[in-house]
Parts: structure tokens; sequence; C-alpha cells
């Protein structure tokens, strides 16, 4: 197994921005929830500690191997959310293990 985490920060000139950026990118990351093959865990959670240094959402994701996860990022439902998020995002990490 290989659980792929992702956080980002998101554009929003204020808390009601935030809000909306990251329910925005809620949607479109449950929408594939079921649609990738070798994808067997999704969440999407959002920050509550409001801390400086942390990140505003996190993707937790785990996938059934290596090959999985690889197949994922071309995978055509993974590329149509990039797509549909573009810009929305001011930094992104990641930690695959």
């Amino acid at each position: 197994m290989v659980k792929h985490i992702v956080m980002w920060n998101v554009r929003g000139a204020s808390a009601r921005e935030k809000l909306a950026s990251i329910a925005r990118l809620r949607a479109a990351f449950e929408g594939i929830r079921g649609k990738i093959p070798g994808m067997t865990c999704l969440e999407i959670g959002a920050d509550r500690s409001k801390v400086d240094y942390a990140c505003d959402v996190v993707l937790y994701s785990e996938f059934e191997s290596q090959q999985a996860l690889d197949a994922y990022a071309s995978h055509p439902e993974h590329l149509r959310v990039r797509a549909e998020l573009e810009g929305l995002r001011v930094a992104r990490h990641q930690v695959d293990y």
C-alpha cells in the first residue's frame, strides 16, 4: 500500500473566500471517489488549528501499489480535477510513503 498526502494553501483574501476555495477543492476531489482504479481511500480535511504555519486543506489517499499511484497521476479524472482547480492553490506539499 502507498499513502499519498497532499497539502495546499488556497487563494482567498478573506476567511470566507478561503472557505469557498476549500469547498470547491473538496467537491472536486470527492467527485473522483470510486473512479480511480487502485485507490482504496480518499479523505479531504480542512485545517481547524488556524496557526500561521498550517496548510488550509489536506488530501489523504491510499493506493494498492506504487503502480496504482503512478496511474492516478495521468488518469483522466485526476487530470480533469487538476484543470478544474487550476489557479486555486498558492502552495502545495506532498508526501508519498
